[in-house]
């Protein structure tokens, strides 16, 4: 519920604190005292209207689901609209856009003034029905339950079986390409790091000439080496580490040049070709690695290919379990349904009686399957499409709607607002809407502006909106105030004896 709202600097209203109570919560005052300005500000504080006031804040006692918007857990919330150059919202003052807290806020707030047809919805109207039909028979949650399993299931296989139709209508298509792409990477017959153990050999074979040729020098030195041993023998110098050098010298340059000379049987024309062919390769994949990974990927889809009949074959016979199992669980929901619409018809028709009202008619109807089933509940009054009933009728035929789900409500519902309810009704028509806002009022705290005394006495807590000068005041009223405002929407400034005798009458019996 809201607890306590704060308005300042809005038109006529200077600075206001209201402390709130749960219930039915009325606001009178003579026309023109400001109480749409009240009711439009305290909407604005949630982000659902918009107002020039510099502050609206309201603290709300609500069970919030606001980690996704980043507000911290607490036992209370403070919604803030704040307008000076531009409007900015808070809660608990972290900053939060108008459309994330008028998004968080509508699940807890209703403005039944506004011709929403949320309350209408197919869902709504079903999760209605369906708690009805659980007060008689539990057998209808676990269908539900088994039905919504059945189809998702179904869903997800009918999803895979439509790709596969979708996928064999290009699979010669498909299959050719993987075909040609395996053959293309087959044909070159990489191996890894074979480019490059060919770019070495590429290197080698530049250089084979000018190598041989410098060996070919160099072995010149081999001549002179029994010089060296003669000088060394003569200067009784120990000769082994000369020996040990030239030999090594000598396996190094044959070595070299029997390196040099297997090239002789190497066709360099052969080597650049093939070098080429795996430098294409490499543009088109990356790497050798990667052309191999992407041939073994192609072969598995080629084969992918060739099994999507028995694929296909398995999806369908599943697709078509699935799809009785959805049809027979819906069809039992549907059952129950169809058998407990003429007591919800009665029902709702007794509460459009008490606000007199036509009769409405509620059919059900079959559509696609979905996840509450395919069942449609289409509802009209008195066989006029509800966007064909005047304001009046809508807003009183949507309070018959929440009476019917307030039914089953185990804690509270939100908070309702209404403007001018029972506007242009009768007395009678007037207390028709003041007994089930009053049983409404056990699940929802509603905030409702009157000029009717049937309404105004029944509210657990009456403020009068009113004007001294040109600035506007509200001011919670007592018994005795209640009688005398009460008394004045009665009989007008000129308040008679009548009247107040009337109004107390009236506060005695809804106040006992």
């Amino acid at each position: 519920m809201i607890e306590r709202f704060y308005l300042k600097d809005y038109l006529s209203f200077k600075e206001i604190e209201l402390n709130l109570k749960g219930g039915l919560v009325v606001f009178t005052g003579p026309s023109g005292s400001g109480k749409s300005l009240l009711m439009s500000s305290i909407l604005s504080s949630f982000g659902t209207t918009t107002c020039d006031a510099s502050l609206c804040e309201s603290v709300v006692s609500w069970e919030l689901d606001a980690d996704e918007y980043g507000i911290e857990s607490d036992d209370v919330y403070i919604f803030k609209h704040l307008k000076k150059e531009k409007s900015r919202y808070f809660i608990n003052n972290q900053s939060i856009s108008k459309k994330a807290i008028k998004s968080l806020s509508l699940n807890y707030l209703k403005h039944l003034s506004l011709r929403d047809f949320s309350d209408f919805e197919n869902e709504n109207l079903l999760s209605i029905l369906d708690k009805r039909i659980e007060k008689k028979n539990h057998k209808i949650n676990k269908l539900k339950d088994e039905y919504k399993e059945a189809f998702l299931e179904h869903k997800k296989v009918k999803k895979e079986l439509l790709a596969i139709e979708d996928e064999q209508k290009k699979i010669v298509e498909l299959k050719e390409f993987a075909a040609f792409e395996i053959k293309k990477i087959e044909d070159i017959n990489p191996k890894i790091s074979e480019d490059e153990e060919l770019l070495e050999i590429k290197k080698e074979l530049s250089k084979k000439e000018k190598a041989l040729e410098a060996i070919s020098k160099a072995n010149v030195v081999f001549e002179y080496e029994h010089n060296v041993f003669n000088a060394l023998e003569l200067l009784n110098v120990e000769n082994s580490f000369f020996s040990d050098t030239m030999n090594e010298l000598r396996a190094i340059m044959e070595s070299a040049e029997e390196k040099f000379n297997a090239l002789d049987e190497i066709d360099i024309e052969e080597i650049l070709n093939r070098i080429e062919e795996l430098s294409d390769l490499k543009r088109r994949y990356g790497s050798i690695e990667e052309a191999l990974s992407y041939k073994q990927q192609k072969i598995l889809e080629l084969q992918k290919y060739e099994n999507i009949e028995i694929t296909k074959g398995d999806l369908q016979s599943r697709e078509t379990t699935l799809y009785k199992k959805v049809k027979d669980l819906a069809c039992n929901i549907s059952n129950l349904r169809h058998n407990e619409l003429k007591s919800l018809k009665d029902n709702l028709n007794e509460y459009l009686k008490e606000l007199y009202l036509r009769d409405a008619q509620l059919e059900i109807s079959d559509i696609e399957y979905g996840i509450s089933g395919k069942d449609k509940v289409d509802i009209k009054l008195n066989a006029t499409d509800l966007q064909k009933v005047s304001t009046g009728e809508f807003n009183r035929l949507r309070l018959a709607i929440l009476a019917l789900k307030s039914e089953f409500m185990s804690k509270n519902g939100g908070v309702l607002m209404l403007d001018e309810i029972d506007a242009n009704l009768s007395g009678e028509e007037s207390m028709s809407v003041a007994k089930v806002l009053k049983e409404l009022s056990k699940h929802f705290q509603i905030f409702v502006i009157s000029h009717q005394p049937q309404l105004t006495s029944m509210g657990d807590q009456h403020f009068l909106v009113h004007k001294k000068s040109d600035e506007s005041y509200v001011t919670e009223l007592g018994f005795d105030e209640r009688v005398d405002e009460i008394a004045r929407i009665i009989s007008g400034e000129s308040i008679t004896q009548e009247a107040r005798e009337f109004a107390k009458e009236l506060l005695n019996l809804h106040t006992k």
